[in-house]
C-alpha cells in the first residue's frame, strides 16, 4: 500500500498546501449516508474490489424484486460468469463483416451487430448476450416471498459507515424491532451479519438462474429447471450449496453462531432459521469447491467486522483526501460528499480483489458490481474514467491488477489488428474475460480506447517512481511490450497525407458516438489524445534506453492540427464541418473539450479557439443527451483555460445525468440508474483541480480564490 504525503512539489506539479493536517475520520464519518425509507435508489453496499453485495433498508436482499428497478440488490464477483448453451455451433467468425475505410488493407473485418433474420443476426446477438455476468444469489429476510410489502418495514433508521466499512440497519417490522450490521471481507468474496431482534424471521439464501438481458437484476425467477442446486456439506453450525449453470458451477457457504437450522424449503431457496433473539453469520461465495480442512479458514463475524474496518481506515488514511469544511460556498458541502462516497463506490467496485490473478482482476463494467449493463460486459474505452484516478489519489496498487489483464488478453488484440490490415494490438471494446470481442453497432468502430493503456501506466509509473524508483523501473521494463504493441498499432492506424504531408485519423466512431465511421475523419479528442500518449511511448523508449523510432516522431510532428470554422469555434470532427448548424453534432458527449481536458495543451491547439469553444458549448449544447463523465471532463477543459468559476459550474451543473443520489451513485434514467464512469471522472478533475498538471505553478487552479473555496488537499498526484 502505497504510503506518502504532501509529495510533488517539483516543478512537475503544483504545490501543495503548506503543512495541510486533515481530519480524515472526520472527513469520511461527515459524509456517511443515511436511509429512513424504503427507497429504491438509496440502495447501500459492501464489496472489496472484487465483490459486492447491495442490499435494501433492511440491510439485507430482503426485497429484491421490488428494488430491481432502483439500485438492484446485486450479489456480483468478478469471476461469476455464464453463457447460455451454444446449441447452434455459433462461431465469432460469423459476426465479422468487411468495410473499406481507406487504410492499408481493402477489407478491414470488424465484429457488427447484424439486422436479423438470419445465422449471422443470431450469431451476432447469442456472442452480445454471452457470456454475461451472474448475480450469485440473494441473502435476505423472507419478507417479499411471504408476500409482505415494503410498508411492512417501518421506523427505519440506516446509515452506510464508510470509516468502519459497515453498514448499520434498524427497523421495525410488524411491532418487533431488528438491529441488523452487514460487513465485507476485504479480500474473501464474504458476507458477514449481526441481527437481533426478539424474535427472528428466516434468512433465506436464493439462488436464480441469469436473464441474459442487456440491463437488469440478472435474475430470472421462473426457470427452475434449467439449473440444478443441492446441499452438499452440512454441520450443526455450517452448511455447503452447490449451484450449477449449465457449465458454470459455484459455491456457497453459511456459517453461523448461535441457534439455527439451515434447510432446503423449495428448489434453489434455503432457509437459515434463527432459534434466538441473536444471531451472527457468514455467507462465502467460492468459484472451487470447500476442501475438509477449509474449516479451519473459517472466519466469525467479529473477525470480518474488524479486518473490514482495518482495511478502510488504512484506505482512507493512506491515500489522497481533500476536504472542503472550510469552504463558504453553499455548493461544497455537496462536492465534498459526491468525492467521498465515489471513492468508496469505486473501491468496492472496480478495483479488483487483492489476491486476483491477472486472468481474474478485470476491468469494470460501467454497473460496476451491483447489476447489469450491456450484458455485464466491459468497456475499456470507460477504464480511463473508470481507474485513471487511483494513481492520482494514491491507490496505484489497485490499477496495477486491471493492467496485468492486457498481458492475458494480447494475443486477440493482435489478432484484431491483423484481420483489418494493421500492425501491433488493437484493443477491443466492449468484451469479457476471455477478451474476445463482443458484436456491436459502435463498440468495434471505436478507437479511444486504444492509447488507455499508455495513459494509465505513465499515471503508475509516476507515481510508483516517486515511492521507490527501483519499482518503477520494473514497472517499466514490464509494462513496455504493451506499450509497444500499442503505439505500434496508433502509428499504423494513422494515414499519410503525402500531399499535406500531415496524418489522418480516419475510419472510425470517434468519442462523440452520434458522428458516423464511414465519413468521419480527425476528431479533436482523437487527434490530441494519440500526440500525446505517442509522446509518452517515446518517453518510455527512453526510460529503458531504447532510440527513439523516427516513425513516430514523424507521427507526433505531423499530425493533423484541430479544425475549427470560420467563426473560430473547432469543429466535433474536420468531416462535420456543420457541427454548429447540425443538431446531431451538438449532442452526445461534447468531447471536443476532451481534447483540452485530460490532455495537455499542445501545437494542435489553438487556446484562444478552444475557450471561444467552451463558451458556445457552455451556452448551447444539448446537456441532457451527455453522460455523467461528460461534465467533470467540461471541468478539466475549463481548469486548464484557468475558468475555475466555470469548472465548479460543470461539476455541480443542474442537469438530470449530473445527478448523484443519497448512495453517491451518478443517476443517468431509468434504464442507467448508476454510472460509475461519473463518479471517477469526478475524482480525476478534482485531482487535476488541486494538484494541476505538467507545467502548472498555480496552487488550487481549478478553484477560484474569492474567499468562498478554501481547499485543503494531500497526497494528489498533477495529472500530464
Amino acid at each position: 500500500m502505497l504510503k506518502y504525503r504532501y509529495l510533488f512539489v517539483l516543478l512537475l506539479f503544483c504545490s501543495l498546501v503548506a503543512n495541510a493536517k486533515i481530519d480524515r475520520k472526520a472527513l469520511v464519518m461527515r459524509n456517511n449516508p443515511e436511509v429512513t425509507a424504503m427507497d429504491t435508489l438509496s440502495s447501500l453496499s459492501v464489496g472489496n474490489g472484487g465483490f459486492a453485495y447491495t442490499v435494501d433498508a433492511t440491510g439485507m436482499q430482503s426485497f429484491p424484486e421490488y428494488y430491481k428497478g432502483g439500485i438492484c440488490l446485486g450479489t456480483q464477483s468478478q469471476w461469476g460468469w455464464h453463457s447460455f448453451p451454444n446449441t447452434e455451433g455459433y462461431k465469432h467468425e460469423e459476426c465479422l463483416k468487411p468495410y473499406n475505410f481507406g487504410h492499408q488493407s481493402d477489407a478491414e473485418l470488424y465484429a457488427c451487430q447484424f439486422k436479423g433474420p438470419g445465422r449471422q443476426y443470431e450469431a451476432s446477438e447469442y456472442f452480445r448476450i454471452n457470456p454475461h455476468r451472474l448475480h450469485l444469489g440473494t441473502v435476505g429476510f423472507g419478507f417479499e416471498q411471504n408476500n409482505d410489502s415494503p410498508a411492512d418495514i417501518t421506523s427505519i433508521s440506516q446509515k452506510l459507515d464508510m470509516w468502519q466499512g459497515s453498514i448499520h440497519s434498524r427497523f421495525s417490522y410488524k411491532d418487533t424491532r431488528y438491529d441488523v450490521t452487514t460487513t465485507c471481507h476485504p479480500q474473501r468474496d464474504l458476507i458477514a451479519f449481526s441481527i437481533e431482534a426478539k424474535t427472528i424471521a428466516p434468512i433465506l439464501l436464493s439462488l436464480p438462474y441469469p436473464t441474459g438481458k442487456h440491463t437488469d437484476d440478472a435474475c430470472n425467477w421462473q426457470a427452475d429447471s434449467l439449473h440444478q442446486s443441492v446441499i452438499i456439506m452440512q454441520g450443526k453450525d455450517y452448511a455447503v450449496v452447490k449451484h450449477t449453470l449449465d457449465t458454470t458451477t459455484y459455491y456457497i457457504k453459511v456459517r453461523w453462531q448461535g441457534k439455527a437450522s439451515f434447510t432446503k424449503t423449495k428448489q434453489h431457496r434455503y432457509a437459515l432459521t434463527p432459534r434466538a433473539s441473536s444471531i451472527r453469520f457468514t455467507v462465502e461465495w467460492t468459484p472451487t469447491p470447500p476442501s475438509a480442512t477449509d474449516g479451519e479458514k473459517d472466519i466469525a463475524f467479529d473477525e470480518v467486522k474488524k479486518e473490514a474496518a482495518e482495511y478502510w481506515q488504512t484506505f482512507w488514511t493512506e491515500g489522497a483526501a481533500v476536504d472542503f469544511s472550510r469552504c463558504k460556498d453553499v455548493r461544497a458541502k455537496e462536492l465534498e460528499r459526491r468525492i467521498i462516497l465515489s471513492q468508496y463506490l469505486l473501491d468496492i467496485q472496480c478495483t479488483g480483489a487483492p489476491d486476483s490473478s491477472p486472468q481474474n482482476a478485470f476491468p469494470p463494467q460501467e454497473t460496476g458490481l451491483t447489476m447489469n449493463s450491456w450484458f455485464g460486459k466491459f468497456h475499456l474505452e470507460m477504464i480511463l474514467w473508470h481507474q485513471a484516478w487511483l494513481p492520482l489519489w494514491g491507490h496505484t496498487d489497485k490499477l496495477q491488477r486491471t493492467l496485468n489483464w492486457y498481458f492475458h488478453v494480447q494475443p486477440i488484440a493482435q489478432q484484431i489488428a491483423r484481420r483489418q490490415g494493421f500492425e501491433g494490438a488493437r484493443w477491443m471494446k466492449m468484451t469479457d474475460p476471455s477478451g474476445e470481442e463482443a458484436p456491436s453497432k459502435v463498440g468495434s468502430f471505436l478507437i479511444w480506447q486504444q492509447p488507455h493503456i499508455i495513459y494509465l501506466a505513465e499515471l503508475a509509473y509516476r507515481s510508483l517512481s516517486k515511492t521507490s524508483p527501483e519499482d518503477a523501473r520494473r514497472f517499466a521494463g514490464t509494462m513496455y511490450p504493451l506499450i509497444d504493441e500499442t503505439a505500434v498499432f496508433m502509428h499504423s492506424f494513422a494515414n499519410l497525407d503525402t500531399i499535406n504531408n500531415r496524418y489522418i485519423l480516419r475510419g472510425y466512431i470517434p468519442a462523440q458516438e452520434s458522428l458516423r465511421a464511414d465519413v468521419t475523419f480527425n476528431s479533436p479528442f482523437e487527434l490530441s489524445q494519440w500526440r500525446t500518449t505517442m509522446m509518452m511511448a517515446q518517453q518510455w523508449r527512453e526510460r529503458l534506453a531504447l532510440p527513439r523510432k523516427a516513425e513516430w516522431d514523424d507521427l507526433i510532428n505531423h499530425l493533423s492540427p484541430l479544425a475549427y470554422n470560420k467563426d473560430s469555434l473547432y469543429l466535433a470532427a474536420e468531416s462535420a464541418t456543420d457541427t454548429y448548424t447540425n443538431i446531431r453534432a451538438t449532442s452526445d458527449h461534447p468531447a471536443i473539450l476532451g481534447a483540452l481536458g485530460f490532455f495537455p495543451m499542445s501545437r494542435l491547439i489553438n487556446g484562444k479557439v478552444m475557450e471561444r469553444t467552451l463558451e458556445w458549448i457552455w451556452d448551447n449544447w444539448q446537456w441532457q443527451t451527455s453522460w455523467g463523465w461528460d461534465f467533470p471532463m467540461t471541468a478539466m477543459a475549463a481548469t486548464r483555460l484557468m475558468q475555475p468559476e466555470k469548472a465548479i459550474d460543470a461539476l455541480l451543473m443542474s442537469q438530470q445525468k449530473n445527478t448523484y443520489l443519497n448512495n453517491g451513485h451518478n443517476y443517468q434514467d431509468k434504464r442507467l440508474r448508476l454510472y460509475l464512469p461519473g463518479n471517477g471522472a469526478l475524482l480525476s478533475a478534482i485531482a487535476m483541480m488541486c494538484a494541476g498538471w505538467d507545467g502548472c505553478t498555480v496552487s488550487n487552479p481549478g478553484f477560484p480564490k474569492d474567499g468562498n473555496w478554501d481547499v485543503e488537499w494531500e497526497g494528489l498526484m498533477a495529472i500530464p
